[in-house]
């Protein structure tokens, strides 16, 4: 390593909701804790993956739902800092997280450290209304969308769209108090949509978006954190293979691609925002305009993070700590041609690509390396925990996620 990160200022992975089986915490705790970080983190229970990896000093099981008041969210947090005995680096997890400590940062930043963001900048790029109004306003490609407020909204919507469309949960906090779709979901034709509608109450809390079809698209995605001054100190680009559910959900195998224009867009657009911190942004090159359109924009760490590292051995998580507790961040090109495995979620993800006509022309042919998301020699017990946890209810969920997206492509 051609560093040395502040062994005596410790990590928290703060997450608020029910994800236990996240891989993206374990690649957090692995990261800075295999550089002798201490790494805390903030667990559904003590029988989580997280809670089991050799580099974790302590879990703090606090269940929660992402529904709970922020007053609450924050009163919890500065317990545990409290806990801790010193100041420690927030890494958020989720947009729910993410919101809570910049709209916090004067009550948290005695017992934390985090990048100064503007406070009310991670609720609106977590909301898709605010990213596309961020996107329309500083001129960056997204899809085509319609915000309806009543189902005669939706109505009038469905007389005069294009299908399919997909619909998303519009709003961080209002997705796990009141959310009107699992996920991303594709929606064939009108009276599919007015069917959905009539579940979604009388402010349905949506967006309804372009479809840009797969087979005429390649999806890319964007790691990088960036400093106060908008200037990234870590910035990779990489090429989504497969997905899971197909095309619309988690990472389930990636490439670390170099690509300098979607580089520069995102730089240009971090700028004219004025973001600071660590950002996870999911883009699908359409070929038939040849733009890149901006599809999501997570204030916060990806959960693949981990496929990205520079020639320094420097990944986004990494680069943030080094950064807050003021030492310098070593840059070099990035590492291209890494693979990223998630194990538990890559069979099925490959089985159903190859019904589609999704083709990733820019991934290599051959890795120059594999990261797991869950399988490392040196830390094994977060595999057999997550294996022995997923077994029943995960191959429930993959299958009734496999149903849904067979009945909408077939509608």
């Amino acid at each position: 390593m051609l560093f040395t990160a502040d062994r005596c200022i410790p990590g928290l992975i703060v997450k608020f909701g029910n994800y236990p089986l996240h891989h993206g915490g374990v690649g957090a705790i692995r990261s800075l804790g295999r550089l002798g970080v201490p790494m805390y983190a903030i667990t559904e229970d003590r029988w989580t993956p997280a809670a089991h990896s050799r580099y974790l000093t302590r879990a703090f099981a606090w269940p929660t739902t992402g529904t709970e008041e922020p007053e609450a969210l924050v009163a919890g947090l500065l317990a545990i800092g409290r806990r801790i005995g010193r100041p420690a680096v927030l890494i958020p997890t989720d947009e729910e997280a993410a919101v809570v400590i910049a709209e916090h940062q004067k009550e948290l930043g005695g017992l934390f450290l985090f990048p100064p963001v503007a406070p009310g900048l991670p609720r609106r790029l977590a909301s898709k209304h605010g990213l596309h109004e961020l996107c329309v306003e500083h001129g960056v490609p997204s899809p085509a969308a319609a915000f309806p407020d009543t189902y005669a909204d939706i109505e009038d919507f469905a007389r005069h769209a294009r299908f399919p469309v997909v619909a998303k949960n519009r709003e961080a906090f209002v997705r796990r108090r009141r959310p009107a779709v699992p996920g991303t979901t594709r929606i064939a034709d009108p009276s599919h949509l007015l069917a959905l509608a009539r579940g979604w109450g009388e402010r349905p809390g949506v967006i309804l978006q372009e479809y840009l079809p797969c087979e005429h698209g390649e999806d890319w995605i964007v790691h990088a954190y960036f400093d106060e001054n908008s200037t990234p100190l870590a910035l990779f680009t990489g090429v989504k293979v497969r997905s899971w559910p197909p095309h619309a959900g988690m990472t389930a195998n990636a490439y670390a691609v170099g690509n300098p224009e979607l580089a520069a867009l995102v730089e240009r657009f971090v700028r004219r925002i004025g973001f600071t911190g660590i950002v996870d942004l999911d883009l699908r090159f359409d070929r038939r305009d040849g733009r890149y359109k901006l599809l999501d924009f997570n204030p916060r760490m990806g959960a693949q993070f981990r496929l990205f590292e520079n020639e320094a051995g420097i990944d986004v998580l990494r680069a943030q700590h080094l950064h807050l507790t003021g030492r310098r961040v070593p840059a070099g090109e990035q590492r291209a041609g890494r693979r990223y495995v998630v194990e538990h979620i890559s069979l099925p993800a490959l089985l159903a690509s190859r019904r589609g006509g999704y083709t990733t022309p820019h991934a290599p042919r051959r890795a120059t390396g594999t990261e797991l998301a869950w399988i490392a020699r040196d830390d094994l017990r977060p595999f057999l925990t997550m294996t022995a946890r997923f077994l029943r209810p995960g191959a429930r969920h993959l299958y009734r996620l496999w149903r849904s997206s067979r009945r909408a492509v077939t509608r």
